[in-house]
């Protein structure tokens, strides 16, 4: 059913205060970037602060404060910057501010703009820190400068961010992180998606062919990109693989050995992913994500999802409905799924995907600040 919830440009509550909108670094294109210019199209007052932003973010346009760090050569390796970035978030403790609210994956939620008594702080979480809480799912994470301080670090997360007084998860599978690793209790406010743009593409993209399977993301390791090609083999479909990324050409050669065509198309402009999407049989997407935006982009554009029975998959695809979830990360039984996709309704998929629109979750996000900013 279409989400007819009325969108509030400002909260009257905080109204009169002063707000701070805090982020880790932010990139030009990213799911968190997006979430937070969605908090923030909600607090238009609010002072917006980041530790750096990379090139080619207009910071003037997006109103956006870099700390110190965005001048020193730690910018060049996140996993570097990392140790460094509780240290950079105190230095800012000159601020002071009556609502700080924080959208952290890393160790944003520790930073502290007023006394707990005097200053709300309400932070959501993307993530707890994953190159310091789960190593394991991230091989980026493994990082021998993050070997010695790991667990350092882990405790300085615990103790410097006891000031919060609420959290809000992007997923069931981070809340149950946030509950794990700090011992908090979180509400679950997915990410907005899209959904309107994805889903209102032209009628010469609404009706391809669909004869080919797409895989969208970085091209790092854990997103599995490698196994969605072999995939792609086994299906005998041609493959699509958008996005860009350091495994580029290691995927390139892996590609160039194969029997069925597969077309690379690097940083795509964003009305070219949603005809990618509308033109694809199948989302390939067996990766354990927090969340995942792409998943439901790709229902949005009547796209099911074949993905891993894990993280933010179990929330966004309705097994046997929109998608098929998958225990394995071998390429048989995906090849297999990919004989059943006629089974599945595109009116469903696309129906299904309303329930994570821009609306849903600003309305979602303003009753949690309206409540927990009290």
């Amino acid at each position: 059913m279409p989400d007819s919830t009325a969108r509030l440009p400002q909260l009257p509550l905080l109204a009169g205060r002063s707000v701070a909108l805090v982020h880790e670094w932010f990139g030009a294109t990213g799911g968190s970037e997006a979430v937070f210019l969605a908090i923030a199209d909600l607090l238009p007052q609010a002072e917006r602060l980041v530790l750096w932003a990379d090139e080619g973010v207009d910071t003037e346009r997006l109103r956006l404060s870099q700390s110190w760090m965005a001048n020193t050569p730690l910018i060049k390796s996140k996993a570097l910057a990392l140790p460094a970035m509780p240290l950079v978030w105190r230095t800012l403790s000159n601020h002071k501010f009556d609502v700080v609210i924080s959208s952290s994956h890393a160790f944003a939620h520790t930073v502290k703009l007023g006394d707990p008594a005097d200053t709300r702080h309400l932070s959501y979480i993307h993530s707890p820190a994953r190159y310091v809480w789960s190593p394991d799912f991230d091989g980026r994470g493994s990082h021998p400068a993050l070997k010695v301080p790991r667990k350092v670090l882990q405790k300085a997360d615990i103790r410097l961010s006891r000031h919060v007084h609420a959290y809000a998860a992007n997923s069931r599978e981070v809340q149950g992180r946030i509950q794990r690793f700090w011992n908090r209790d979180s509400v679950v406010i997915n990410p907005p998606v899209d959904v309107p743009y994805f889903a209102s593409a032209p009628a010469q993209d609404q009706y391809q062919s669909r004869e080919y399977l797409l895989g969208i993301g970085r091209w790092i390791p854990y997103k599995n990109f490698d196994l969605m090609i072999e995939i792609a083999e086994a299906a005998g479909l041609p493959l699509v693989i958008a996005g860009s990324g350091p495994e580029e050409e290691r995927l390139r050669q892996l590609a160039a050995g194969k029997r069925v065509p597969i077309h690379f198309e690097v940083r795509p402009e964003r009305d070219r992913l949603r005809q990618l999407y509308w033109g694809a049989r199948a989302l390939l997407f067996p990766a354990h994500e927090d969340f995942g935006i792409i998943p439901v982009e790709a229902q949005a554009c009547g796209t099911p999802v074949l993905g891993l029975r894990r993280g933010g998959l179990l929330e966004t695809v309705v097994d046997g409905e929109t998608g098929f979830l998958l225990d394995s990360l071998e390429p048989g039984p995906y090849a297999q799924a990919i004989r059943r996709l006629p089974e599945l309704d595109p009116n469903r998929i696309r129906w299904h995907a309303n329930a994570f629109s821009g609306d849903r979750f600003a309305d979602r996000m303003a009753r949690w600040i309206d409540e927990a900013a009290r």
